[in-house]
């Protein structure tokens, strides 16, 4: 398994063993609409993939662990743990000039804010402005140099394709033999559940339409597997598909109290 190298809300590397052993043992190609920090696709190393994520950053950072993943971790190595350092470097989003940052330095905030940042959220406000708080860690910052370089040559020998689109585009890339692993936004269990990846929000409506396009999926004969969480909604919405329940353990939640073990679903429309 290749370790990936942001931390992700609702990464899948807790889950790894409850969800490998349910994928096929065979596909022509991997896809992944929702791909956030990608810890299913780095654990299986597909030959074929296509990654996509709404998060236009996302993929930006990961175009360039591909191309430069040295000026990458150059750039990183002058990075500190100080909450001084922090907020400038989260304010360079609401000064113009941050159009003009190379794609080298917009990949190094992105990775510096993922890994300095309160519990590696990813949250801007409706602006699109990052906005997530300085999370005073006593660790010094040093970039997972190993993880970068392990990411730069499995994009590089493979066949990676980065998309970053709504999730629903993905399908002209595949085909009956294809293999598609969705991981979106969950459905909330709480009021106090945090939802917010990106500026786009997802609410049951969306859960519907991510229904819609799983059934379409299941009509051209692509096998899927979806994660999410095991609400009352969320079992029925799916219920003509085969749900297995397995626990995970929750780590973000406005309220500390709350966090703990919660059901979620894995769903497929295979054996």
């Amino acid at each position: 398994m290749i370790q990936p190298a942001l931390k992700w809300v609702g990464g899948k590397r807790q889950l790894i063993n409850s969800i490998v052993p349910l994928i096929p043992k065979s596909f022509s190609s991997y896809c992944e609409p929702f791909f956030g920090g990608g810890a299913v696709c780095f654990h299986l190393k597909p030959n074929v993939a296509f990654i996509n994520d709404i998060n236009s950053e996302l993929i930006d950072f990961y175009k360039v662990v591909r191309d430069y993943p040295e000026e990458l971790i150059s750039e990183l190595l002058t990075y500190v743990n100080d909450e001084e350092f922090y907020y400038s470097i989260r304010a360079l989003d609401r000064v113009d000039s941050f159009k003009k940052l190379s794609a080298v330095k917009k990949a190094a905030r992105t990775y510096y804010l993922n890994r300095m940042g309160y519990n590696g959220l990813y949250r801007v406000n409706r602006k699109g402005l990052f906005n997530v708080p300085y999370g005073k860690y006593k660790r010094d910052f040093r970039p997972n140099v190993e993880a970068i370089r392990d990411l730069s040559i499995y994009f590089n020998t493979n066949r990676i394709v980065f998309l970053n689109g709504h999730y629903s585009e993905v399908i002209s890339y595949l085909d009956s033999d294809s293999f598609v692993y969705l991981d979106p936004p969950y459905d909330p269990i709480s009021t106090t559940s945090f939802t917010s990846y990106s500026r786009h929000n997802f609410f049951r409506e969306d859960q519907c339409d991510l229904k819609a396009f799983c059934d379409k999926l299941d009509s051209m004969n692509i096998k899927f597997m979806l994660s999410n969480s095991a609400t009352p909604f969320i079992r029925d919405l799916y219920k003509d598909y085969n749900i297995k329940i397995v626990g995970a353990k929750r780590f973000v939640n406005s309220d500390g109290k709350k966090r703990g073990f919660v059901d979620e679903v894995i769903v497929r429309n295979y054996k």
